[in-house]
């Protein structure tokens, strides 16, 4: 939300100015703690100052009238009501919404919902300042056809929604030529649309070629032609078309493609790629994944027509290459590129693009290489991307080592969000910044991994065998290299002083010696140290002292950690809101008890296959947590998962 008026100032109470200035600081979980100090704190915290871009979210319920009527203090609101139906309750918040909030209401979502259409016609007369609608999946007011089928209906409409900006009208299965030409016929302002999901007659033409007006718009379905015209009578407002999931055809893009600035497609090929960069040269971001037909040639052709590109997901599109990626880095506006499950590519070409562009390596903020299990140039592309990186992402690239993860925390020392799970061979000494001189990157090209041949045949072959996985167990961390890492600083985790977000799971070589020394990020909010098998209450206990703004946290498939770690550490998590803890059999009732006791704002709890959590401590827990809203407890206290007839 924006600025409050004057109005909703003079609510603040009378206290110090250094008490409102410390209050403007504080992010909003601390506000609320703030707000429990007395009534003055409380009304001071809830100041419309600290609060921009606010949804309210609530289901129909009689408990909800009365939060409307507390809403109708506020200048302006953004409200998002569930669960919806036909029932008095559901009429009777609409109505008060009406009536209580009206012109305040900016932005209305009713997911999952099956309002009637005569209690929204109801509602949106009032809402004379709406300028976000969104109506997705609510098939109950299209199924008839009639929804504004009279004109007093639509004039009403018409005069309190001319300044919608957003209509999102996704997954809407009974969605008309005659329905969304009446709904869209009451916003003539709209900048974006989305269609996402609809059934749209891409490749039948209803009309058989009559010219438009000449015959009744059809009552069954949604046609290319009237989507078209539509466009071009809001081409000069509309800068966004959302068109996913609608198997649209190369020949109807192209159609589309020339008369609205943003479509996005689903299904596509080259060809219908090349056609839309070509005629939407200024689009800012691209989004074509999942499209599995796509080749090189698409980012070719992106690279090559859209200079002002800023963000590109190609995430899943296993048949891109590394062809064309020097020339997409090059682009200087690039900002995020989404290159995960992309198996072919290497990275060698994001290189060369990162060196033939110094605007592009100041720029890219985002990068996402998971499952790309051929990339050796992590080294590399740490030194090129540099400051501006804020999220990497390279889980499950199996040829991260010790020495990228010192790279990374050489370089990248403003990331925010790092994920690095599934990267099997980092070790402690890697968190540590303790890698040894000789070791180095394996993308030199100079060290053979292939079978050494041998002077003899004792082995029945021509060449040693390779050692297994077993064997390569890494050298022990001593208190002398603790001793030394705690006196010589280097490039270890600690570096990465912004961090809200580490992903560790399943680097099993980890250790307590590790963790505790290097997870100590104030502000990190999300971690996951699942399935390391190798720490212990040590690991759990630090990261409660250290890592206090912890919201979510994951210890699936720990058998060290046990109900001693966890009450040394939830006395500091009093914001975690997710915690799993899945397959770790030390942790018995005693941690839910602490939970309940330390971590009141939980919402998900995962002890699935924890045999020593009983069913009565989980019910206990889902009737003390006020905030909890799933509770994941199968195959709890040892039950026997042997099928038998």
């Amino acid at each position: 939300m924006e600025d409050s008026d004057g109005e909703d100032v003079k609510e603040t109470p009378e206290l110090p100015q250094e008490v409102i200035y410390i209050l403007s600081f504080l992010h909003a979980s601390d506000r609320k703690e703030a707000s429990l100090v007395c009534h003055s704190w409380y009304t001071a915290s809830q100041d419309l100052r600290f609060q921009k871009n606010v949804t309210f979210s609530f289901p129909a319920s009689a408990s909800s009238l009365e939060l409307v009527r507390g809403l109708s203090r506020k200048s302006r609101c953004s409200l998002k009501i569930s669960q919806l139906d036909g029932f008095s309750i559901s009429r009777s918040l609409l109505l008060e919404v009406g009536m209580c909030l009206g012109s305040k209401v900016e932005s209305l979502a009713l997911p999952g919902s099956s309002v009637t259409e005569a209690s929204l016609l109801a509602l949106l007369p009032r809402l004379t300042s709406l300028r976000r609608l969104d109506l997705r999946g609510l098939d109950s007011l299209f199924m008839s056809g009639a929804f504004l089928s009279r004109e007093e209906h639509r004039r009403q409409v018409r005069s309190a929604l001319s300044g919608l900006k957003e209509l999102d009208l996704s997954d809407l299965r009974y969605l008309s030529d005659l329905t969304f030409n009446r709904l869209t016929g009451c916003t003539p302002h709209l900048c974006r649309l989305s269609l996402a999901g609809c059934h749209i007659a891409f490749e039948f033409d209803p009309y058989q070629g009559c010219p438009v007006g000449a015959v009744e718009d059809s009552s069954a379905l949604l046609s290319l032609r009237n989507l078209r015209r539509l466009l071009t009578e809001q081409r000069s407002t509309l800068v966004g078309l959302d068109i996913s999931r609608t198997s649209i055809t190369p020949e109807s893009l192209r159609t589309v493609a020339q008369v609205t600035p943003n479509p996005f497609p689903f299904k596509l090929t080259d060809y219908s790629v090349e056609i839309l960069v070509k005629h939407q040269p200024s689009l800012l971001k691209l989004d074509i994944s999942g499209c599995t037909e796509l080749t090189s040639r698409s980012v070719e052709a992106a690279a090559r027509s859209l200079k002002s590109l800023t963000h590109l997901s190609l995430s899943r599109d296993w048949r891109i290459t590394e062809k064309g990626l020097a020339d997409l880095l090059s682009v200087s506006s690039l900002a995020s590129l989404d290159l995960s499950e992309c198996p072919h590519i290497s990275g060698t070409e994001m290189v060369k693009g990162l060196k033939g562009s110094k605007a592009g390596r100041r720029n890219v903020e985002m990068l996402n290489l998971k499952s790309c299990t051929y990339v050796r140039v992590i080294f590399s592309l740490t030194q090129l991307l540099g400051d501006s990186l804020r999220e990497l992402d390279l889980t499950s690239c199996v040829n991260v080592t010790d020495l990228s993860v010192c790279a990374i925390a050489t370089y990248l020392q403003n990331l925010v969000i790092l994920r690095l799970g599934w990267c099997k061979e980092i070790t402690d000494w890697g968190l540590l910044g303790m890698v040894q001189k000789n070791q180095s990157e394996p993308d030199d090209e100079t060290v053979s991994t292939s079978p050494r041949f041998t002077r003899t045949f004792g082995n029945m072959g021509f060449f040693k065998p390779p050692r297994m996985p077993f064997e390569e167990r890494p050298k022990m961390v001593t208190q002398n290299d603790l001793q030394q890492f705690k006196q010589k600083a280097g490039a270890s985790l600690l570096a990465l002083k912004r961090l809200q977000e580490l992903d560790l799971s399943a680097c099993a070589k980890l250790t307590d010696s590790s963790i505790t020394q290097v997870v100590r990020h104030p502000e990190l909010q999300r971690l996951s140290l699942s399935m390391l098998p190798e720490i212990t209450d040590a690991s759990l206990a630090s990261v409660g002292r250290h890592c206090r703004s912890l919201t979510s946290l994951a210890l699936s498939q720990c058998p060290g950690v046990t109900d001693r770690s966890v009450a040394q550490a939830v006395p500091y998590l009093h914001r975690l809101q997710h915690l799993h803890l899945s397959c770790c059999n030390n942790i018995t009732d005693r941690s839910l008890f602490l939970l309940m006791q330390h971590c009141q704002r939980l919402k998900t709890v995962d002890v699935s296959r924890c045999k020593n959590i009983s069913m009565t401590a989980v019910d206990l827990l889902q009737s003390q947590l006020p905030f909890l809203e799933n509770v994941h407890h199968r195959l709890i206290g040892g039950a026997d998962v042997t099928l038998s007839d």
